[in-house]
């Protein structure tokens, strides 16, 4: 068989076999075991550790964890029985992440933006929702099933006496980068986003504050690059996703609060 098509075979057939389904319902691409992609979010963190300064606040750690435990402790058994750790760090970017292996981050910036315990839940909600759905594991594998899907375009232009030019490499490169990459970054923030929605609603927080929440990171951001060129949505798309979902995560709400669950997060 010619090495071309070998080639292309063999990428469709490790395609197939990765073929996985979100939390949401949405087919996936997820090429690596879970295991190694749990060691490799636990060494990642262990890197940050070592790199970024930790907040020894304990006013902070102790909020942060708060709102962290509350959300883990109505995870699926799979991820509530990890042992999860969660830090807070010297950076005044608003961000917080998640990473598999159950380890969670939060910036000391973060506190401006997400300015009550239900906020800062639609955060951490938000970035356990991408490990949940295993956002990591798929850009990995969309990176690498792109990767040897140019290698076989090469290879099929090599065999056909049509070697490709840089400036033609260039422009493949940045179309697999715009037109395959970046739309899934997108796709993920918007998933994370309803996945997150209820997991705080089912810790009993209050889901309309995640509106707020991205309200307070509009007035806080500026010079955004434009939706189509960013791997976020934009703000207005996502208070619009978060409301159409609003009436599904208020009545889980209702019911865990009915339940008991009544978190006691006091923001510093």
């Amino acid at each position: 068989m010619p090495l071309n098509k070998l080639t292309v075979l063999l990428l469709a057939g490790l395609v197939l076999s990765a073929c996985a389904t979100s939390p949401t319902g949405r087919s996936q691409l997820s090429m690596f075991p879970e295991a190694q992609v749990n060691q490799m979010g636990i060494q990642a963190y262990q890197d940050l550790k070592s790199k970024q300064k930790l907040s020894h606040s304990k006013v902070l750690n102790k909020y942060a964890r708060c709102v962290a435990n509350a959300i883990i402790d109505v995870l699926p058994p799979k991820y509530r029985n990890q042992r999860w750790e969660v830090n807070v760090f010297e950076d005044k970017s608003p961000n917080a992440f998640a990473l598999p292996g159950g380890k969670i981050g939060v910036n000391t910036g973060i506190f401006k933006v997400a300015k009550t315990p239900d906020q800062l839940a639609a955060v951490l909600g938000h970035e356990i929702g991408h490990v949940m759905a295993q956002h990591g594991n798929e850009r990995m594998s969309t990176a690498l099933a792109t990767q040897l899907g140019v290698k076989a375009v090469q290879v099929a232009a090599g065999a056909s006496g049509h070697a490709l030019g840089s400036g033609a490499m260039s422009a493949l490169g940045l179309g697999a980068q715009y037109g395959i990459l970046m739309p899934f970054s997108r796709v993920h923030e918007k998933e994370a986003d309803l996945i997150g929605e209820t997991l705080m609603a089912k810790a009993g927080f209050d889901p309309r504050e995640s509106i707020r929440l991205w309200e307070n990171m509009q007035k806080a951001s500026t010079g955004a690059p434009p939706e189509f060129l960013s791997t976020h949505p934009s703000g207005s798309n996502r208070i619009r996703q978060l409301a159409e979902n609003m009436p599904a995560a208020l009545a889980t709400m209702e019911d865990a609060r009915a339940a008991g669950r009544h978190p006691r997060c006091k923001a510093p």
